[in-house]
């Protein structure tokens, strides 16, 4: 807890006096960020490092794997949902990116299996891209988490189009959904193109 306490420490002498106006602004006016990043838990993976975005830009929901669920209006908890429903329907966001990253924790897990003492929880939610698994698992050895990666984003961009209000604000041309990988160790970010393959960000 103490390098926490010591972070904020600093965060109030060095940043805060930078950014103090523009949090003075966000309280007063509220939030009105135009982008949507799903994105996955693992801490290595910052959305708003790898954009250099200031506070207020970015609303960010994060999870296990940045994965979407389809539409499923039910009596249970649906973390992901309610933020993509505040964010298109309240904030009402121009675009929605979904990031991946190399070696996800999750995407392992859906392909090789989840470890024991992530069993309750884990196994049911990376269930979201089962349907990709024995596709991926027949690709090169070499390439399949990587392929597993990519697949997540393109399983989630599909299960986005799966809410009604998503596809109405797609089809009018208020939101635009996207894409995007990026490599921990290398710090560069594919996005995903028209032609269903990641490339290069210019």
């Amino acid at each position: 807890m103490q390098r926490l306490i010591d972070g904020y420490r600093r965060f109030r002498e060095e940043t805060w006096p930078q950014q103090r106006a523009r949090f003075e602004e966000l309280a007063a006016h509220g939030q009105s960020p135009k982008t949507l990043v799903i994105a996955c838990s693992d801490s290595r993976v910052d959305p708003q490092m790898i954009f250099s975005a200031a506070p207020g830009e970015l609303f960010v929901v994060r999870n296990v794997a940045n994965l979407v669920p389809p539409y499923m209006p039910d009596a249970a908890f649906h973390g992901t949902s309610a933020a993509l429903e505040f964010a298109v329907r309240v904030l009402k966001v121009e675009r929605v990116l979904v990031l991946g990253h190399a070696l996800c924790g999750g995407v392992a897990a859906l392909l090789h299996g989840a470890p024991p003492e992530a069993q309750d929880f884990v196994v049911g939610w990376i269930g979201i891209a089962a349907a990709a698994r024995e596709r991926v698992l027949r690709c090169d050895p070499a390439e399949q988490q990587t392929e597993g990666e990519h697949e997540a984003v393109r399983i989630s961009l599909a299960n986005l189009m799966t809410f009604p209000w998503v596809v109405e604000a797609v089809q009018a041309s208020r939101l635009t959904l996207h894409g995007a990988h990026f490599g921990v160790a290398t710090g560069r970010l594919m996005l995903l193109g028209e032609d269903g393959e990641f490339h290069p960000a210019s």
